[in-house]
């Protein structure tokens, strides 16, 4: 059985495209995290600023993956959030890869790399994440966030 690194982030998956028509659909960089697994440079997302009420998104498929109750400032330079909601799927791994490493997080419905949960919430008191012991580190690229008050939604990258 493959890794979960190694499976397929199309098959299996609600939302099936070809990677031709991900590359029609999705930016380059959307393309590169989301269906490649790639990583954005820390700090370049504007998401890292968004403060307002709403939903991230993933940027392939509309899957709502993070409120905005859940973000909070890692210092890390990625957007962080200390809870998913269902949309999203954590790899199975050791608690000690977990913590060290991360595990890779998915989108469920399309299979898009999103980025890693860490066990390492404790480090951030004063967080939600310290209550929930978990760090979703996220690449922005592969989100776009909807706010609630109906302003236009803001891309990841």
């Amino acid at each position: 059985q493959a890794s979960f690194a190694e499976r397929s982030r199309s098959e299996g998956y609600k939302v099936q495209r070809t990677n031709a028509e991900w590359q029609k659909l999705l930016t380059p960089a959307e393309f590169r995290i989301l269906r490649m697994g790639g990583t954005e440079t820390p700090g370049t997302s504007p998401l890292l600023k968004v403060k307002k009420a709403g939903v991230f998104k993933c940027a392939g498929c509309g899957a709502e993956l993070f409120s905005s109750e859940e973000k909070f400032e890692s210092g890390t330079g990625w957007p962080s959030f200390a809870a998913a909601l269902p949309d999203v799927e954590v790899e199975d791994v050791n608690p000690v890869q977990q913590f060290l490493l991360g595990a890779e997080l998915r989108c469920n419905r399309c299979g898009g790399h999103l980025g890693d949960v860490f066990t390492d919430g404790l480090v951030f008191p004063g967080t939600r994440a310290f209550q929930t012991g978990k760090r979703h580190c996220i690449d922005g690229a592969a989100l776009i966030f909807e706010p609630k008050d109906g302003s236009p939604p803001v891309r990841g990258e």
